[in-house]
């Protein structure tokens, strides 16, 4: 597959990068834009990798593109309903993330409910022998319900956890899920309503924008707690700050946010508040099975017309085939 062009555009893991190198005709651009291409490349080019957008109109300058092997599990910034309109295939890697971030949903939880990270600032600071034991902490998991935006395969996850936990748990999709076991509720403030935890693990995109807001927050109630390790822009970031001020809901865990790096102010000076930099998938370890996914979903594409994991709105076949 030598004789293959595929560009990378931007930053890509380093891992990804040898394989690609090792496999295909690789050439590097600084980002996914027609003023970043070399002379007389945009005709050879058959295949992108890249962990950032790609938009139609690059899509448009590249005749014989495809495949666009997405590193993450969400792509909203590439077009991927142009892409099936042109007949190219989009991939992601949503496999090896899911036990990794299913794993900081749980322990953004336990952070925010039992206030893990103060209690461990109350050691490291010498208050321990000094003033006594931390103070109790007001908030359990026991006795809870939890609630999941997004039932894919980490709100799948996360409900497993939560299960061994004895926490029982609805969820709120589009649509209900054939042969599940939870209790789906048709509405988010339906949901949010019945439960005192609500996990959100769901896309992002316009269908998903701000859906968690005042209403569904209001719906959570005072002793609520809202983790979301989807995507920063399902939650009003405005009014969770709000609701966090006048108890309208207990706490909160966050790995995402809207407008990262930059987090709200009004989200870093609450007592039941955790929050972490966007690391649910940051482990050598699932990185890596991460690279090696953008990478094999190429091998597999070019050598028999395979994909590996395409995502819905643009699972092609190979032209010709």
């Amino acid at each position: 597959m030598k004789h293959i062009t595929i560009i990378v555009a931007g930053s890509l893991h380093d891992h990804a990068l040898r394989r690609i190198g090792e496999l295909f005709d690789l050439h590097r651009v600084e980002r996914a834009a027609i003023d970043c291409l070399p002379p007389g490349l945009a005709h050879r080019v058959r295949g992108i990798a890249t962990q950032a957008g790609v938009d139609a109109a690059f899509m448009e300058a590249l005749p014989n593109l495809e495949i666009i092997a997405a590193f993450g599990v969400g792509y909203e910034a590439i077009d991927a309903r142009h892409a099936a309109a042109r007949g190219v295939a989009v991939t992601n890697t949503p496999d090896p993330t899911t036990e990794e971030v299913a794993d900081v949903a749980i322990g953004l939880l336990l952070n925010a409910v039992r206030e893990l990270p103060r209690a461990e600032a109350w050691l490291r600071d010498g208050r321990w022998p000094r003033e006594g034991p931390y103070p109790l902490s007001a908030t359990t998991l026991r006795g809870r319900r939890a609630g999941i935006f997004g039932l894919g395969r980490i709100g799948q996850a996360v409900a497993r956890r939560l299960q061994g936990f004895g926490i029982p748990v609805a969820y709120h999709n589009r649509n209900r899920i054939p042969d599940s076991p939870l209790v789906w509720y048709p509405s988010l403030k339906a949901l949010a309503s019945a439960v005192d935890i609500l996990i959100c693990a769901a896309p992002g995109g316009p269908p998903t924008e701000r859906a968690i807001d005042a209403d569904v927050l209001e719906a959570l109630g005072p002793d609520g707690f809202l983790v979301n390790v989807g995507r920063g822009s399902t939650v009003d970031e405005e009014a969770l700050g709000a609701a966090l001020e006048t108890g309208v809901i207990r706490g909160a865990g966050l790995d995402v946010f809207a407008r990262e790096p930059h987090v709200p102010t009004a989200l870093q000076t609450r007592r039941h508040v955790s929050l972490l930099p966007h690391v649910g998938t940051a482990s050598v370890h699932t990185r890596r099975l991460m690279a090696d996914l953008v990478v094999d979903n190429l091998a597999a594409w070019f050598s028999d017309g395979r994909l590996l994991t395409p995502v819905p709105e643009a699972h092609c076949s190979r032209r010709g085939s």
